[in-house]
């Protein structure tokens, strides 16, 4: 029988966790939400919220196994959309578009509560407030691309799996399958992140049998439970990758796009980038003069939590299976990405929370082994220390190093010169008697002009160009390369003939010359009747010098 004080006792650490994993919610929301349309969109996430206007506007989405991922980022975009009376690409703003990655952050965070069971109440708040501070966490919570649904749904899917085989429940299992369908539907790479799962489950079962007196915890899964997860996967695939079963070609595409990314995965000259780049991001980077980055703690913790694998459940108060599975999980996940030559910064993001999960792991033991309250005191006002120096970093990723190349986050990112440039058009459209019906033409080699379709989807004839087209009418506003400006003006002065030739002159301010990304510049031409009406003086200034 349970004395009052025991339960008195146990109710107020019940209520002490929970007040806790509030805590990391909030924690993470206020990290993730404040001034989501200050950064300038990159070019990755200008190409999905394109992609994304097709489907908002014509209810029309078509998997591309070339390009873009998978499409559960535009179908989970509609909810915002829909919610806040968006029916148009140009009614839409990064409000919108960055809400979906910051609300699967934010429940990244929440998740390691659902295996406290496995790794401690204290290891689950440790590994989410953790997760909540995260400069990746953070920064990538607020980029309109895949990754962190990604993340998400690997995570959501290794904690129904761990539930399942604890409680042997099919709505477990079935979640997840699911879970491991959005996988699919989200990202290719999903398959990484599977098979390490799959081959850290298959090193728990063999270190169990090796182990005298013990069985593996898979012992016993019913096989109908197993079926109906595999069903689920299946299910949830197909009806995203076929939207909704109106384009059937797109499961087929599906497998088909591995050939693709395989021969991406080799690539030597595209985002090649050598085995310790992550591991750089992760634990020590300082590019010039900017400041160190470094979560260096969460390593340290991890290195920590990797013990437990070797402790006795009765020492350590964890479920040393789980612990095995995550530390196989995380080394196969950092040594499968770090080997691939082809590296983005937020592909970290997979290992990394693996990663966190040991921390908190590492937390956990730490707590357990330290008897006395001077030292717990010691370990929490550490780990503590740790959570605000990681929190102060991912402060200045999303404000003031948001899109400065100084940032490891910051990959070939736009720079602020994009809302210059969109400031131009803008002004050049109400000077124009059509408004933004302005006939505008950008010329830039490889189509090398993204972010600005996004910045400009509200201008109904834009003309996108890789050359100087000289047998095109040249409209009233240009934007072009610099590498681009002799054939372009050869083709303003010297192929049009006198009668129909016609000044241009500088769109933007001296030096002329924006930075659309570093290393790509862009130049703006104005008709000079257009120009002319962009730089008239009001007509109270004209009536005032007119005035005796």
């Amino acid at each position: 029988m349970t004395s009052p004080q025991h339960a008195s006792s146990a109710r107020w650490a019940g209520m002490l966790f929970g007040l806790s994993v509030v805590a990391v919610m909030i924690v993470a929301v206020a990290f993730r939400t404040p001034h989501l349309k200050q950064r300038p969109m990159h070019g990755d996430e200008a190409v999905h919220g394109i992609k994304f206007g097709e489907l908002l506007e014509q209810g029309k989405y078509e998997y591309d196994p070339y390009d873009y991922h998978g499409p559960t980022l535009n179908y989970l975009t509609l909810i915002p959309a829909w919610l806040s009376s968006r029916r148009e690409l140009s009614q839409v703003d990064e409000w919108t578009l960055r809400i979906v990655p910051v609300f699967f952050g934010v429940a990244l965070a929440v998740l390691p509560v659902l295996i406290s069971g496995g790794i401690g109440r204290s290891g689950a708040i440790v590994a989410g407030m953790l997760t909540a501070v995260s400069p990746s966490m953070v920064y990538y919570s607020r980029y309109y691309i895949q990754e962190m649904l990604l993340v998400c749904f690997g995570f959501a899917a290794i904690v129904c799996g761990y539930r399942y085989v604890r409680g042997r429940r099919a709505a477990w299992a079935i979640g997840a399958g699911a879970c491991i369908g959005l996988m699919y539907a989200t990202k290719e790479t999903f398959v990484i992140a599977v098979a390490a799962a799959a081959a850290a489950i298959a090193a728990v079962v063999l270190l169990k049998r090796k182990e005298s007196g013990t069985e593996p915890a898979t012992r016993g899964l019913r096989g109908r439970d197993i079926a109906w997860a595999m069903i689920a996967a299946v299910a949830v695939a197909v009806v995203l990758y076929s939207s909704f079963f109106t384009h059937p070609r797109g499961i087929v595409d599906a497998v088909r796009t591995y050939g693709t990314y395989l021969e991406r995965a080799g690539d030597k000259q595209i985002h090649a980038h050598p085995w310790d780049y992550y591991l750089r991001i992760i634990l020590y980077w300082r590019y010039g003069d900017g400041p160190v980055w470094s979560e260096a703690v969460v390593v340290l913790l991890a290195i920590v939590g990797a013990a437990g694998a070797f402790l006795k459940p009765e020492r350590s108060g964890l479920d040393r299976d789980f612990v095995r599975f995550a530390l196989v999980y995380t080394v196969l996940m950092t040594a499968v990405y770090s080997a691939i030559s082809y590296k983005t910064p937020w592909c970290l993001l997979g290992f990394l929370q693996g990663m966190i999960v040991l921390a908190g792991i590492g937390a956990a033991i730490l707590l357990r082994i330290c008897c006395c309250i001077p030292t717990r005191a010691v370990v929490v006002a550490l780990v503590a220390a740790g959570c605000v120096h990681l929190g102060r970093q991912a402060h200045a990723a999303a404000g003031e190093y948001d899109c400065d190349p100084r940032s490891p986050y910051v990959y070939a990112h736009p720079t602020e010169d994009v809302f210059l440039i969109v400031d131009g058009v803008e002004r050049a459209a109400e000077a124009h008697r059509d408004g933004r019906d302005m006939p505008i033409q950008v010329i830039m080699p490889g189509a090398d002009f993204w972010p600005l379709p996004w910045y400009m989807r509200s201008f109904s004839k834009v003309y996108w160009r890789s050359d100087v087209e000289p047998n095109e009418p040249s409209a009233p506003l240009i934007l072009a390369s610099p590498s681009v400006e002799p054939a372009l003006l050869h083709k303003l002065y010297e192929l049009t003939p006198f009668e129909k030739r016609q000044m241009y002159m500088f769109l933007f301010e001296p030096p002329y010359y924006m930075w659309l990304r570093p290393g790509i510049q862009m130049v703006g031409y104005a008709r000079r009747d257009l120009w002319n009406a962009m730089n008239q003086p009001p007509a109270e200034a004209v009536e005032t010098e007119a005035a005796p």
